[in-house]
């Protein structure tokens, strides 16, 4: 694997750990379904970025 998949790997595994804790956020309560959005969307760019 190269670095630039090792990198890409890591990213995808942080997008779905932080995307995981907006969602349990969002079903217990502590987050509306805006804020969610925001989160995620905010997660989504960063991973476009690793990509990039």
């Amino acid at each position: 694997m190269t670095d630039d998949e090792t990198d890409l790997a890591a990213a995808v595994d942080r997008f779905l750990e932080e995307a995981d804790a907006a969602f349990d956020q969002y079903e217990q309560g502590y987050a509306d379904a805006d804020a969610t959005v925001s989160v995620l969307r905010s997660h989504v760019d960063d991973l476009r970025d690793a990509r990039e």
